[in-house]
């Protein structure tokens, strides 16, 4: 094994220690602490870890998809039929007393539902367990919503754990790297002002998160069944909250210590004074001097300050410590080649409740609350002669689904003039990166060439990469410059997409100066203005990229009329042009 992946194996070891020790912690805390939320993708960690909670306490386990009656309990409408009176059924927080609640999926769960969970864990549900199986490179994934991850103390990040399978199944590691960080045995000094002051040094800036830690260092002290864990908190507590509780909540790195002065130089005795006599030799040890069998002092209190900063950036998972370093932590675009802009629909997509409506035309009848609906009316509705349920039009009940639509990405080129191979050679190298990093997510991306007197679908919508790489081989530049055709052939392409259902974002790279189209008395720059005009009028959404060595007005004021994004770029390059649909794809821009 080389040195690098033994580092590895390493680090992933005492990842996974620290993460069994959050089921102690726990187990020890219940409901004190929220819960745990786990990062972890589907795979033998995750299974391994979910297996090391089931042995040492019962779970039960709540889909992210189920509602609130499934969560608080409701009517039981068969009994309740059957009986002639209503019969409530229990809920699945009442079910999971004495247990830990554990949600699959949890980036999934629905704002409703979330706001619910949050809500009981105030009120003292039982403990939860979230796993958040989202990819971790994915800056479009779908997170659990903040308010609920807020009121779970211990955060975890599983998805860079690299063990053996061996390892894994009889729960061998190493310890948690906190005996390194804290002295043992060492008392802690006002716990609850060192773990205050660590989460403000990180930049936290909720107050739960130091709280949530002085309730995991007293657990871990519990955990650890010593005599005086309620007395007193030691500096292993200390660093096991703040590497479980404040270090996945950090937003920056604390800032480095001063630096200490140099001490001042020692003074010279005058030479005329005579040097100062040896000390007297120390007194011979009596009796009563105690020896080494005798019971030590105890060590002094000590400041867990600097401990507390180490042990949270000893647990922060890889790539995230880099992150705090360059200031980029939350603000990470959303990836291009997104899923797209979600949008309701009644035939497919993720469960979204109901509403009155008929069924047909691709609406499915909600049955069962269409039951609930005309229950309550039936003793006051004429009986029917079958004893059939009475139900009416305004019964009627139908499923709502919530759809991601996909995206399209038209870039829409600028072929002309000396700097068009240039442009184009940087256009076709963005096309091949968003395909690159798009194609799983089944994005497409489009090109629009406009030179000479005319523009051309250079590469229409597709998602493969060898077509896009062999359809923009040939592609060439150099003439005049038609920006209202090219504006014209990129609308008319994402029309055509969002007629397809998906959700197009055109890419404009130019230097906003028109010299061909318009006629009739019409400039080609008044052309270029009117068939930006028609972006603001079909709201569709546009980057415009001013690849001018010095931005002129004619770039903005296209932008301005499009509605669309403005990024000025004097030097084009296919990374930067990505970066810009990136970030325009989440709206920092």
């Amino acid at each position: 094994m080389t040195p690098d992946g033994a580092a590895a194996e390493e680090a992933s070891g005492e990842r996974w220690a620290l993460a069994l020790s959050a089921i102690d912690i726990l187990v020890a805390a219940g409901n004190a602490i929220g819960g745990i939320l786990l990062r972890a993708r589907p795979g033998p960690v995750r299974d391994a870890w979910s297996d090391a909670l089931n042995l040492v306490i019962p779970t039960r386990r709540l889909p992210a998809s189920a509602d609130a009656e499934a969560l608080d309990g409701g009517l039981d409408l068969t009994a309740t039929l059957a009986s002639g009176k209503p019969v409530q059924r229990a809920g699945i927080l009442a079910d999971a007393a004495g247990k830990i609640l554990v949600v699959p999926m949890a980036e999934r769960l629905n704002p409703a539902l979330a706001a619910r969970l949050a809500t009981a864990i105030d009120e003292g549900c039982p403990p939860l367990v979230l796993f958040d199986e989202g990819d971790p490179d994915d800056p479009e994934r779908e997170r659990v919503p903040q308010g609920l991850a807020e009121r779970l103390a211990i955060h975890i990040d599983l998805t860079a754990v690299r063990l053996p399978m061996a390892a894994l199944v009889a729960g061998e590691a190493p310890p948690p790297p906190l005996e390194m960080l804290a002295e043992p045995g060492a008392i802690a000094k006002d716990p609850e002002t060192a773990l205050a002051v660590g989460a403000a040094a990180l930049g936290i800036a909720s107050i739960r998160a130091p709280i949530m830690a002085v309730r995991v260092a007293r657990a871990h002290a519990r955990a650890d069944e010593r005599p005086d864990a309620i007395e007193q908190l030691r500096e292993a507590d200390m660093a096991a909250a703040g590497a479980l509780v404040l270090g996945p909540r950090a937003t920056r790195l604390p800032p480095p210590p001063p630096d200490e002065e140099d001490p001042p130089p020692p003074e010279e005795q005058p030479p005329d004074e005579p040097p100062p006599e040896d000390p007297p030799p120390p007194p011979p040890p009596s009796d009563d001097t105690p020896g080494d069998d005798q019971e030590q002092p105890e060590p002094p209190p000590v400041d867990p300050t600097d401990m507390i900063l180490d042990a949270a950036q000893t647990a922060l998972p890889p790539g995230l410590l880099d992150a705090l370093a360059a200031g980029t932590i939350n603000k990470a675009p959303k990836a291009s080649g997104s899923s797209g802009a979600k949008q309701k629909s009644i035939t497919s997509g993720r469960p979204a409740g109901v509403r009155p409506g008929m069924p047909g035309r691709g609406a499915r009848l909600a049955l069962i609350e269409t039951i609930k609906t005309a229950a309550p009316w039936q003793k006051i509705r004429p009986v029917r002669d079958d004893g059939r349920l009475a139900i009416r039009v305004e019964d009627l009940r139908i499923r709502r689904f919530i759809a991601q639509t996909q995206s399209t990405t038209i870039f829409a080129v600028d072929a002309s003039g000396s700097a068009a191979f240039a442009r184009l050679a940087e256009a076709k190298g963005a096309v091949e990166l968003l395909l690159a990093e798009a194609y799983v997510k089944r994005a497409e991306v489009a090109l629009v060439a406009f030179r000479g007197s005319e523009a051309a679908l250079a590469l229409p919508p597709t998602r493969s990469l060898p077509r896009a790489k062999k359809e923009l081989a040939g592609l060439a530049g150099g003439g005049g410059t038609p920006i209202a055709s090219g504006l014209d052939l990129a609308r008319k392409v994402a029309e055509g997409e969002k007629g397809r259902g998906r959700s197009p974002l055109v890419v404009v790279l130019t230097d906003g100066r028109a010299n061909v189209g318009g006629g009739d008395g019409v400039s080609p720059q008044e052309a270029a203005l009117a068939s930006a005009r028609a972006y603001r009028a079909n709201a569709i959404p546009a980057v415009f990229i001013d690849c001018s060595p010095r931005p002129r007005p004619q770039g903005a004021e296209l932008a301005a009329a499009m509605g669309a994004r403005l990024v000025t770029l004097p030097r084009v390059d296919a990374k930067s042009v990505v970066a810009a649909v990136k970030a325009a794809s989440a709206g920092t821009i």
